[in-house]
């Protein structure tokens, strides 16, 4: 996950109310539960010692935010009386939390919707197709594209005469999966999406596939389920989309395990591509190297106790090494809070490794076959899993972007 969007947490000195909230079933009953709920919240942040137009304005916010526009949940971070930044969870968070801290914490932001890729859906038919974008801020329309309407369909005679026309046919059929294929790799390159699957027509999916330029080619999955037509979505579709999802993120962690392995494996012990351990992920975040941040959500380390000032490279193990921070005054954070920081401002990216328990069961979808006959376990690469392997000690590791 790029955490570029929450530039605007880090124009502004804190401290910070990060709030993570679950509005709950939008019924009288929820209603009742979500008022105690914003009571509970604000009475934390006022123990924490948030100044009362904060709390004010965090209270105003929660109590006027409609549910359906946030069914499973949202987090907002705000300072100074004034909200500056609210997001759309993609799973609920397990209950309220609320925390007044010099810097927003964004570890349970990541956990709670970034590990998600963004996916671009295209419902495509013999003439043409529709995409939808599904991310964080949940599925929207992003454009599609329409080819030639005639002919479109053959005929079921075949007399000779006829001949002439099925190829006409075939010929509008390739056409349109050409122009569909490439109105596809602009909608990918311009949604920011990671992953594509396609939905429809059961001759044209295949035809658009191999049509996709070789990077979009071998991020895209096909499914048998839904269609373009309106009224065709189905369970069976959400179910599959969400799959697909599932497997690339799977794969996503197992590609960084790997290279983590392989980076920190040097000679004579110095790193090759990765580093672990808060010491050495703070002088890589000083540096400006870090390309992939590794947190694991249980590791001892993350509430290690860090040294920063106002810059993103400004973060030190120690209070004495005030040299590191320049002239400011040093204050104290948790490290995950100081190195999600610097990820933010740098644009490096974050993965949050899962845990053992946590990790997607492919069991269920070992039996079924996909498009090119291999099944979801096989897709997904059969990853031994992060729980399992090497993971950064004390749950905190990076992969860099340069080497010395």
């Amino acid at each position: 996950m790029h955490l570029s969007f929450l530039g605007p947490l880090f124009d502004r000195s804190g401290p910070w109310a990060t709030v993570y909230f679950d509005l709950g079933q939008n019924d009288e009953s929820g209603a009742k539960r979500r008022e105690l709920s914003v009571r509970e919240v604000c009475r934390t942040l006022q123990e924490q010692g948030a100044d009362q137009v904060t709390v004010q304005a965090v209270e105003e916010t929660l109590t006027g935010t409609p549910v359906a526009e946030y069914p499973t949940g949202r987090a907002l971070f705000a300072t100074g009386g004034e909200v500056v930044l609210s997001h759309r969870l993609s799973r609920a968070p397990q209950g309220q939390s609320a925390t007044w801290a010099p810097l927003p914490r964004l570890l349970p932001l990541v956990e709670l919707c970034g590990q998600d890729p963004v996916c671009l859906v295209a419902y495509v038919d013999r003439t043409g197709a529709d995409f939808e974008r599904r991310g964080p801020g949940g599925p929207r329309d992003v454009g599609g594209v329409e080819g030639q309407q005639w002919p479109v369909h053959r005929t079921s005679t075949s007399d000779w005469s006829e001949r002439h026309f099925q190829l006409k046919v075939e010929n509008t059929w390739e056409q349109n999966a050409a122009e569909i294929a490439e109105a596809l790799a602009a909608a990918f390159e311009e949604s920011g999406a990671e992953l594509v699957v396609l939905v429809g027509d059961e001759r044209e999916r295949p035809a658009v596939h191999e049509k996709l330029p070789e990077a979009v080619r071998e991020v895209t999955v096909e499914t048998e389920h839904g269609g373009r037509a309106p009224g065709s979505d189905s369970s069976a579709l959400e179910e599959a989309v969400e799959r697909a999802r599932r497997e690339f993120n799977h794969r996503r962690v197992e590609a960084a395990l790997d290279r983590f392995r392989a980076g920190r494996s040097g000679k004579d012990d110095r790193p090759e591509g990765a580093v672990e351990g808060v010491p050495a992920v703070v002088e890589a975040a000083r540096e400006h190297r870090i390309d992939t941040l590794l947190l694991r959500p249980d590791g001892p380390d993350l509430a290690r106790e860090t040294w920063v000032g106002p810059g993103p490279d400004q973060v030190a193990v120690r209070r004495s090494d005030a040299h590191t921070l320049g002239e400011s005054d040093p204050y104290s954070v948790r490290a995950d809070d100081a190195l999600l920081r610097s990820a933010a401002v740098t644009g490096a990216n974050v993965l949050v490794l899962p845990l053992p328990d946590d990790e997607p069961s492919l069991s269920d979808d070992a039996g079924r076959s996909n498009a090119d006959g291999t099944s979801g376990a096989e897709q997904a690469g059969a990853p031994a899993g992060a729980g399992t392997g090497d993971i950064p000690v004390g749950g905190i590791g990076a992969l860099l972007r340069w080497t010395y």
